[in-house]
């Protein structure tokens, strides 16, 4: 049977897009953190990227303004194309804080929290390059899972980051600083969890 009007498969594209601005940007923070020096500059090069993730959640959002048959519910891919911009863009705000500050040296906790970050991104990645397999969807379940444990490791780890922070030495000033920083990081993880949450979603719809 011919279909009149096919379904649109350029949001899985975009999906890739943005998926892969998050991967970037995790790693110029993360590279950015071990290695304070030149931070503005760095820190411009992170910018770039969040940009670049907005173009492509506009671009996301206006397709499916334009678009009659779309290959997933339409409120799944509003969900999914936003929570990843959101992501990124609480990156940014982390490099940001780091600049407001004036950080000059990366704390052992704070690195942590961002390798939990990027192990969680990159399964995230792996995941949304799999709802192209949808009618497969064991894969994206176990990523699922996988992410949710990254969360939880999350959670205590930014537990132990505030009870080392607030035990220390440091002046009240500093602390308020870094727990601030330690509280995007997290919050950036957990936003892991809801686009995992989002795809499970996708999954079980199209089971």
């Amino acid at each position: 049977m011919v279909r009149f009007f096919p379904k649109e498969e350029k949001f899985f594209d975009y999906f890739d897009q943005a998926s892969d601005k998050i991967v970037n940007g995790v790693e110029l923070f993360k590279n950015m953190m071990q290695d304070l020096s030149h931070a503005e500059e760095k820190a411009r090069a992170i910018k770039d990227v969040e940009h670049e993730a907005d173009r492509i959640t506009h671009e996301t959002v206006s397709k499916l303004h334009t678009t009659f048959v779309t290959p997933i519910d339409r409120e799944s891919i509003y969900n999914l194309i936003t929570r990843l911009d959101d992501i990124l863009d609480l990156i940014d705000s982390a490099c940001e804080r780091v600049l407001l500050y004036k950080i000059k040296s990366s704390t052992p906790e704070a690195l942590a929290l961002i390798g939990i970050l990027e192990r969680a991104i990159s399964q995230v990645a792996r995941g949304v390059s799999e709802l192209r397999n949808i009618k497969n969807p064991r894969t994206i379940l176990d990523i699922c899972i996988e992410i949710n444990r990254l969360e939880n490791d999350g959670d205590r780890t930014f537990r132990n980051a505030l009870s080392i922070l607030f035990n220390s030495t440091s002046g009240p000033i500093e602390i308020i600083k870094w727990k601030d920083i330690y509280e995007t990081l997290e919050d950036a993880i957990d936003i892991c969890e809801d686009v995992a949450n989002i795809l499970e979603g996708i999954v079980l719809e199209h089971a």
